[in-house]
């Protein structure tokens, strides 16, 4: 049996996405709404099938991102997505195929990053992709937990006081306000995606009630009249003997000053006749964790989210900046995408850097995969010698480039692709 690799065609669309939905969970197809999302960000020229005759058999597909690097650079990386094989074409060499033309394609394209979030992290590690951000979910007891906002300033005509409002999230101006919001913290913290032309309607993708919850609501924390926050959430009612327990399932919120995002943790833990507030996906360093009065109670759990590739090595290192001077020659080991192969060396500060090969004697040695997970600053080259994924070749070498490598926020991946 023979299979075809070629770039998908519009006509193409429904069977390469009915693959995607038969491998993903088979019965149970997208949503109308999202499924018309998602047909209209798809990038044709940079999506990949996997056909046996009539049958698409192999999905992928990669979007034009730029992503927010230490530094606040936004540098363009393929958002790698859409991956999916056959349970009946399992084995024979599918998926290593697409990776193998997708890698080679961003590489023409000039992108020096790869990204994806995975289903299985077991599979994506050994074709360089190292986990590069985390994110923190919690499920919070808001019966038995205080939170206590900072305050919003004395002055005698409250003009540094915090004002909410609640709004339709679908109104056009809610959303380009809010999307001032989120782009304002972009490049403040490595990880998140700049959002390009028709991701802005994103966040309320699917804003119908579901899964007995409520419909998708919004609100806004507004000074002089201007919004500085605002959050996404939805209300699952529920009762029992004792009264009521619901949840409120919290999408997103995001502030621009720790007033703003203090009222609306607030407002959050206020709701009527709720007891939980729920994430599933938060910044490592959320604010919310030194707010709250019983940080135990909060059920902390953090997992992998983002997973980064440097298909370009130099260029790669050269489009960040470094929290401490640099200068170390690394070891590259690259077997899937051998042009990465070999020595180069890394010289840079907080304000610039350059990175290209040399002859010089090695100081540190590591695989692309290392290099993916330590690039935004999230996991420490300290942390990956101590497992055995970094080798120090010249004494002090690690310690310089673990500190230079670091972040002073935490990288977060806010969203999905």
């Amino acid at each position: 049996m023979t299979t075809e690799l070629r770039v998908l065609e519009p006509s193409e669309w429904e069977p390469w996405f009915g693959a995607l939905e038969l491998a993903f969970g088979g019965n149970d197809p997208w949503p109308g709404d999202e499924r018309a999302f998602f047909h209209g960000r798809t990038e044709f020229g940079r999506s990949l099938g996997v056909w046996d005759g009539e049958d698409c058999v192999g999905t992928a597909g990669a979007y034009s991102f730029r992503l927010s690097v230490p530094g606040g650079a936004l540098v363009p990386a393929a958002g790698v997505t859409m991956v999916s094989v056959a349970a009946t074409h399992r084995r024979r060499g599918i998926l290593t195929s697409m990776m193998r033309r997708q890698l080679d394609d961003v590489r023409s394209w000039g992108e020096p990053l790869a990204v994806l979030t995975a289903s299985e992290p077991a599979i994506y590690g050994r074709f360089g992709y190292g986990t590069a951000t985390q994110g923190l979910s919690a499920e919070i007891d808001t019966s038995r937990v205080r939170l206590t906002a900072p305050a919003t300033g004395d002055a005698a005509d409250g003009s540094h006081e915090v004002r909410l409002r609640r709004v339709r999230p679908d109104d056009p101006a809610v959303r380009d306000a809010c999307e001032a919001v989120y782009a304002a913290e972009v490049a403040g913290r490595p990880g998140m995606l700049a959002r390009q032309p028709g991701w802005e309607g994103l966040p309320v993708v699917g804003g119908k009630p579901k899964d007995g919850a409520s419909a998708l609501q919004c609100v806004l924390a507004e000074r002089h009249g201007e919004v500085v926050g605002f959050t996404l959430y939805r209300l699952k009612p529920q009762w029992d003997d004792a009264g009521p327990r619901g949840t409120v399932e919290l999408d997103d919120l995001y502030a621009r000053d720790p007033a703003a995002c203090g009222a609306l943790w607030e407002y959050l833990f206020g709701i009527d006749l709720t007891s939980t507030v729920r994430t599933g996906n938060r910044p490592p360093d959320d604010p919310f964790q030194y707010l709250v009065s019983d940080v135990r109670r909060c059920a902390l759990r953090v997992r992998d989210e983002l997973y980064l590739r440097p298909v370009e090595v130099g260029a790669a290192l050269e489009a960040r900046t470094y929290r401490t001077p640099v200068d170390v020659v690394l070891a590259v080991e690259d077997a899937f995408c051998p042009w990465n192969e070999g020595t180069w060396r890394l010289s840079g500060d907080s304000k610039g850097a350059s990175c290209e090969r040399t002859g010089d004697r090695p100081e540190l040695a590591l695989s692309v995969r290392e290099l993916g997970a330590a690039y935004l600053g999230g996991t420490s080259l300290t942390a990956l010698a101590g497992a055995g994924r970094v080798r120090e070749l010249r004494k002090g070498a690690l310690a310089e480039a673990s500190s230079a490598f670091g972040s002073d926020v935490a990288p977060w991946l806010p969203h999905g692709f």
